[in-house]
C-alpha cells in the first residue's frame, strides 16, 4: 500500500490524524490474526513475548489518564498500540518461519528500489520537494509533507539487501542483494537526509563486522576506495550533496535553522518534562504546551514545498525525537518500559544472531535484518517519531525484530531445518 500515493487525507504531522490506507489494511491483519488465534483455541505468543509487547500497553494505557481530552486520549492510544504492539504481534504470528521472514525483507528491498526510483527520476527532472530553493529532494510518492518517508523506506530496503548480500544461502542470492544494495544507496543520498545516512551507516558497518572480521576489513577496504575514486577522482557527487554532508559536522557549532528548531523543541520537551517527571504533560498535549516552553529561537514551522504541493508553512508539533517525545507527553515511567522492550528485542537478538553465528547453521541473514532493523530504528528515533505515513512500516519491523528475538521458529525450527534432518 506505501507503493501507492497518497490520499488527500494522509496522515502528515505527529502522532496522529486520519491514517493511510495502509493503515487500514495493518488493521485488517490484526483482526485477522486476532480471528484465527480464537478460532483455533491456540495462544499464539509465548510468555517472553507477551511480557515484551504487553509493556507498552500498559505504560500508554497510564499514559492516556493525563490526556486533555479523550479523543485525544484514543487516538494516542490507537496509534502507539498499532505501531508498538499490534502490529508487530500481527507479524510475529503470522511469520512461520525464516522462509516467511526473508520473503517479508524481500518486499522491503523491493518498496526501498520503487520508492528510490522515483525519488531519483524527482531528482534529475526537477519534481522533487524543493531543497536550497530548487525542487529537487528525493521523496518518492511520500510528498513534500513526509520528506523523510522516503529515506526511511530506502534505508530499510538498504539494510535488508546488504544482509541478505553477506549471509544469503547462494550466490545467485548473494549477488542479486548487493546489486539492490548498489541501487538503493543513489536514492539515499538524493533524499538529503542526514539522519538516514548516519544511522544507515552505522548499521551496514556493523552488520558488516558482525558477518566476519576478515571480510570486514575487506569489504570496507573496498568501499573506502571506491569512495575515493568515485568522489575524488571522478568528482561524482553534487555541490549540494557536498554541502550537506559537510553539514553534519556542523550541527553544534553553526546549525541551520532546521537544527536549530530541532534543538528548540528537545529543549522543550525536556522542560515538559521537569515539570511533570512521572507522567508527563499527557499524550498528544506537546502542540499545546510547545509555545509556553519553547524559546525565541523556535521558528513559526518548516517551508514545504514542491513534489505536487504549493508552498505553505508546516507547523511543528512534536519534537523529532520519539524518546523525547514520550518522555514529554507520557513521562519517565512509560519511557523506561517502551524502551525496555526494544532493549529486550535487542539483546535476546543479538543472542540468537551470536549463536546463528557460531553454529553456521542457516539465519544469519535473518539475524543481520532483524538486529539491523532494529538498531537502525532506534537510531532513527533520535531524531524522527512515529509521525508520517510510512510509520506503519515501522511497526513492521518491530514485527521482524519482535519474531527473531522472540518466536520459537526462528531459532532453527523452520523449514530449512526441517530439510537437513
Amino acid at each position: 500500500m506505501l507503493a501507492l500515493p497518497l490520499g488527500a487525507g494522509a496522515e502528515q504531522e505527529g502522532s496522529g490524524g486520519t491514517g493511510t490506507l495502509a493503515d487500514a489494511v495493518s488493521g485488517l491483519v490484526v483482526i485477522f490474526c486476532a480471528v484465527r488465534a480464537v478460532r483455533h483455541r491456540q495462544r499464539p505468543l509465548t510468555r517472553t513475548a507477551l511480557v515484551v509487547l504487553g509493556l507498552p500497553v500498559v505504560a500508554v494505557a497510564v499514559a492516556a489518564l493525563g490526556a486533555d481530552s479523550v479523543s485525544n486520549a484514543l487516538v494516542g492510544m490507537a496509534r502507539y498500540y498499532q505501531i508498538l504492539v499490534l502490529v508487530p504481534a500481527a507479524v510475529l504470528i503470522l511469520v512461520r518461519d525464516r522462509d516467511d521472514f526473508r520473503l517479508v525483507a524481500w518486499g522491503l528491498v523491493a518498496l526501498g528500489l520503487w520508492q528510490g526510483a522515483l525519488g531519483v527520476y524527482q531528482y534529475l527532472t526537477g519534481t522533487g520537494a524543493s531543497y536550497a530553493g530548487e525542487d529537487i529532494r528525493a521523496v518518492g510518492t511520500f510528498g513534500a509533507t513526509d520528506v523523510m518517508g522516503m529515506s526511511t523506506v530506502v534505508a530499510y530496503g538498504l539494510v535488508c539487501a546488504v544482509a541478505l548480500a553477506l549471509g544469503g544461502a547462494t550466490a545467485r542470492v548473494r549477488l542479486t542483494a548487493l546489486a539492490c544494495a548498489a541501487g538503493l544507496v543513489v536514492p539515499l543520498a538524493l533524499s538529503f537526509s542526514r539522519g538516514a545516512w548516519i544511522a544507515t551507516a552505522v548499521v551496514c558497518v556493523a552488520q558488516i563486522v558482525c558477518a566476519g572480521l576478515r571480510r570486514a576489513v575487506r569489504l570496507l577496504a573496498i568501499g573506502v576506495a571506491a569512495a575515493v575514486v568515485l568522489v575524488g577522482g571522478l568528482g561524482v557527487g553534487t555541490s549540494m550533496l557536498e554541502e550537506r554532508l559537510s553539514s553534519i559536522t556542523q550541527v553544534t557549532a553553526a546549525p541551520d535553522q532546521s537544527v536549530t528548531d530541532r534543538y528548540t523543541m528537545w529543549a522543550a520537551a525536556i522542560d515538559m518534562w521537569e515539570e511533570h517527571p512521572a507522567t508527563g504533560v499527557g499524550l498528544k498535549n506537546f502542540p499545546a504546551y510547545r509555545d509556553s516552553h519553547a524559546s525565541l529561537a523556535l521558528s513559526a514551522g518548516s517551508d514545504v514545498a514542491g513534489a505536487g504541493a504549493s508552498f505553505r508553512r508546516q507547523p511543528l508539533l512534536s519534537p523529532h525525537n520519539m524518546y523525547l517525545l514520550v518522555l514529554s507527553e507520557q513521562g519517565l515511567l512509560s519511557l523506561c518500559a517502551i524502551v525496555g522492550a526494544w532493549a529486550a528485542m535487542l539483546v535476546c537478538g543479538v543472542r540468537r544472531l551470536v549463536t546463528a553465528h557460531r553454529r553456521r547453521a542457516g539465519g544469519l541473514d535473518c539475524a543481520l535484518i532483524a538486529c539491523g532493523l532494529l538498531v537502525w530504528q532506534l537510531i532513527d528515533f533520535v531524531y524522527a517519531d512515529i509521525g508520517g505515513p510510512s510509520t506503519v512500516l515501522t511497526s513492521v519491523v518491530f514485527g521482524l525484530a519482535a519474531w527473531w528475538a522472540l518466536a520459537p521458529a526462528a531459532d532453527g525450527a523452520s523449514r530449512e531445518a526441517a530439510a537437513r534432518r
